[in-house]
């Protein structure tokens, strides 16, 4: 993967982040980072436009456009519950009058399915409202129990990592104490080599200091 970021980094085992000064230089390298960039294009350009109101329904598009011209909200009209007679110009007609009629009986049907519903609320809202109550607690004992799954299995990871990161940790610590033994004995090693090339070039210089050595370790 392009730009993949590999983290050689282990936060339980490694120290010296809260150290003075550390934090400050993470931000003075960001901050750093930060100056030398400079896009030179539109990085979201791949992304589609975004759409602003694809969530507007045409009563809300209405209500924001008078919102911005600044117009006052539309009051309630009373004007289908009212039962005004023809006018005064068609007292003496009948078709005005049977249209005030159906009116009044269309009034009047309204009134009676209003009364029916509240009847039906009264005899039926309770228990539906009740089972609308219990269906709302099931679902929040079944998000509830897959949240604490979640977490369990969120803290399950972290301490997988946590016990990787503390076996490895011992494992380069003893991999660390292995070198710096084998750096030290390589270094008796070469101190030895320099002594020992010394000694031989001091022999071939004064072939006696040999024969003396011998000497005195017979002796």
């Amino acid at each position: 993967m392009a730009g993949e970021v590999v983290v050689d980094a282990l936060p339980y085992i490694d120290q010296g982040y809260d150290e003075p000064g550390v934090r400050e230089a993470a931000f003075a390298m960001v901050e750093e980072e930060c100056r030398r960039y400079r896009p030179t294009k539109n990085y979201l350009e791949h992304l589609p436009p975004l759409n602003i109101s694809s969530f507007e329904t045409p009563i809300m598009h209405n209500e924001f456009e008078r919102l911005q011209n600044r117009l006052p909200m539309e009051t309630l009209s009373m004007k289908r519950y009212e039962l005004p007679p023809p006018p005064s110009g068609k007292l003496n007609e009948v078709g005005a009058w049977n249209e005030c009629v159906d009116n009044s009986q269309a009034q009047l049907e309204h009134q009676a399915v209003r009364i029916l519903n509240l009847e039906l609320m009264l005899e039926y809202c309770c228990p539906a409202w009740k089972r609308y109550l219990q269906t709302l607690a099931d679902s929040e004992k079944i998000a509830s129990k897959k949240l604490m799954e979640l977490r369990r299995q969120l803290q399950q990871v972290n301490w997988q990592r946590k016990s990787l990161q503390t076996k490895g940790g011992d494992q380069l610590k003893a991999l660390e104490a292995k070198w710096v033994a084998l750096v030290s004995h390589n270094y008796e090693i070469e101190q030895a080599c320099v002594m020992t090339e010394e000694y031989l070039a001091q022999i071939k210089q004064n072939p006696n200091i040999h024969c003396k050595l011998h000497e005195s370790i017979s002796n």
